[in-house]
Parts: C-alpha cells; sequence; structure tokens
C-alpha cells in the first residue's frame, strides 16, 4: 500500500509541471466585437492558423463582446499581462499621435490602397506602437464607417447640426464631428445599443459589420453611407510580454498575423454587401451621402493634424501618394 502511494506521489509530481506548463502558455486574446461581427471572424481565424501551427506549444483562445474589457481596458490588459491581443482600431490614435491620420476623412481609399500604406508606412505605424509599449503583429480591419441616427437622413454635413452622436474615443474623430456640426460623445462600444436604445444619443457612426453585430438597426431609423473613415483593426500585443514568449511562438503568431489578413479582407468584402442588406430588411430608411460636401468640409481637420502632429504633414502626403498605386 506504502509502495502505492508513492507511485502515486511521483505520478503527480510529474503530472503537475506539465498541467502548469500547458496553462502557461494558454494565450488569451479579448476583443469588442459581438457574435457575427467582423471582429469575432477575425480573432477566431487568427486562433485558427494559430493553433494549427503551434501544436502543443500553446493555444490562442479567443474572448468577444468585451467579455475581458473594453478596448482602453484591454490596452491596460495587455501590459499587465491578464490579456495577450487586442484587436483595437479608432482608440490607437489616442495612444499615439501618428494613428490619428487614419481618423482624417476619406483618406484611405479601398483595401489596395491600406495594403500599400502597410507596406511602405508600416515601419512609422510599427515604431509609435514600440515608443508606447505594444507591438502590431497584424493589420485586420474594422472597415468603412457610416453613420445611423433617429434625427433625420445625413446627406452634408449641415444635416448632423445639433446630432448627438456616439463616437470612439478618438480624439480626431471628436474634432471632425464637431467640424461638421454634431455633437459628439465618446462613449465604449458596449454602451451604444443601450444608449440609442434609452434616446441618450441620437445616433452613431460604424461600418455596416460592427452596425448589424450589434443590432443598431434595430434602434435607428436612418442609414447615410458616408464612409467617412477607414479604420484599420491593429493585432496588438505589449513588447514586455511578447518577449517573453519563445522565439518560436513569436514567429508562428506574426506569421499568422500576416496570413490572416487576406481572410480579414475577403470576409469584410463579403459582408459589406450582405449587411447592408440585413439593415435594409430591419426597415431603417437607407441614403447615399454628398461625399464631396464631406470632403470639403473636412479641409480645417488635415490642416490641424499637418500642423500639431510631428511630422503629420509628411505622414498624410506619403498616404495620399499611394492612392493611385504610383
Amino acid at each position: 500500500m506504502k509502495l502505492k502511494a508513492t507511485i502515486l506521489a511521483s505520478v503527480a509530481a510529474i503530472a503537475l509541471p506539465l498541467a502548469a506548463s500547458a496553462a502557461d502558455m494558454t494565450l488569451r486574446f479579448g476583443h469588442v466585437g459581438n457574435p457575427g461581427s467582423l471582429f469575432e471572424a477575425s480573432a477566431n481565424a487568427f486562433a485558427e492558423c494559430a493553433n494549427g501551427k503551434l501544436g502543443d506549444r500553446a493555444e490562442v483562445q479567443t474572448f468577444g463582446a468585451s467579455q475581458l474589457g473594453n478596448d482602453r481596458e484591454l490596452l491596460q490588459k495587455l501590459k499587465l499581462g491578464q490579456v495577450d491581443f487586442s484587436l483595437p482600431s479608432s482608440v490607437m490614435s489616442s495612444v499615439a499621435p501618428e494613428f490619428g491620420v487614419f481618423e482624417m476623412p476619406y483618406i484611405v481609399q479601398d483595401r489596395d490602397h491600406m495594403r500599400r500604406i502597410q507596406a511602405e508606412l508600416g515601419d512609422v505605424f510599427q515604431d509609435a506602437a514600440l515608443g508606447e509599449g505594444y507591438r502590431i503583429i497584424g493589420y485586420f480591419e474594422n472597415g468603412f464607417r457610416h453613420i445611423t441616427n433617429n434625427t433625420r437622413p445625413i446627406n452634408t454635413p449641415e444635416d448632423l447640426q445639433g446630432v448627438k452622436l456616439r463616437t470612439p474615443n478618438a480624439e480626431w474623430r471628436v474634432k471632425m464631428f464637431q467640424l461638421y456640426g454634431a455633437n459628439p460623445t465618446p462613449m465604449a462600444f458596449s454602451e451604444v445599443f443601450t444608449a440609442l436604445q434609452t434616446n441618450v444619443i441620437d445616433g452613431q457612426e460604424n461600418p455596416y459589420a460592427q452596425i448589424a453585430s450589434a443590432k443598431f438597426q434595430e434602434v435607428q431609423e436612418y442609414l447615410s453611407i458616408t464612409g467617412h473613415v477607414y479604420t484599420p483593426g491593429y493585432v496588438l500585443v505589449a513588447e514586455n510580454q511578447w518577449q517573453k514568449l519563445p522565439e518560436d511562438v513569436r514567429a508562428d503568431l506574426e506569421a499568422c498575423g500576416s496570413e490572416t489578413q487576406d481572410f480579414v479582407y475577403d470576409h469584410a468584402a463579403k459582408l459589406e454587401e450582405e449587411l447592408l442588406q440585413v439593415i435594409r430588411d430591419a426597415g431603417v430608411q437607407i441614403n447615399e451621402a454628398d461625399n464631396a460636401a464631406f470632403i470639403e468640409a473636412s479641409a480645417p481637420i488635415y490642416e490641424e493634424f499637418a500642423n500639431t502632429v510631428d511630422g503629420g504633414a509628411e505622414l498624410i502626403e506619403r498616404i495620399q501618394n499611394l492612392a493611385s498605386g504610383s
């Protein structure tokens, strides 16, 4: 009996480090996307790629719908090692000023343009992220943003006069809508549905994938197709935590950050068509906005970015020069 107990104790002693080791390599990916959102599909595709490469060395688990926190909380949790990856978009402009260039209205023309920006200027954004203790290991997307509200159809900036509009916690987005005459109200994404339902705010602006998955069409009367901003999504890690991972694990994760982008862009384009129909079928009144009027009204915000952000004028110029693929 004593011998059996000794053997069992030995087996337990061997098993415990193995169990602890496996648990130590569970990597948590937190994001704010709801079920059915582009963020959810993107994070899951990244996890599938990563887990296929990593085998039994580590496992990526995804947690959507702000389960692990909103965008700002996730940024903090990355550095604390409580989360391993997050998928911020607009909030990055509050992390480092360079990311504010993606808040400039109509600066990104399409996904091919974004690929060229990433290829030519990726180092600029990586250096900006590293300067704040983060690292970008992949570019996904949030998408082209449009305005929904319960006040009136938005055809020109003048139609936004007095509309209380939820924005992300992004300095330049707030300034842009102030410029257009709206009353921008920064708010965490997870709070928006209830705020719309209870008339705390009149409207919000997001890509179709976020609008439909969050069911904003159930509490909004108008969708105005503005496409005013394209927001990338960044697969983000904290540099201090990242460097603790084995080199081979880091290499596989970076490879998946790159490889998953094609899926994300293809899926995003597909969702744009499908989800506009979902919103239309819910009875939302849809109109095409006068983009030229919005572009004309946006000149002052470009000027302010160029004059107040170090290297801002050059960044704008370089991105605009990449628009035609030249």
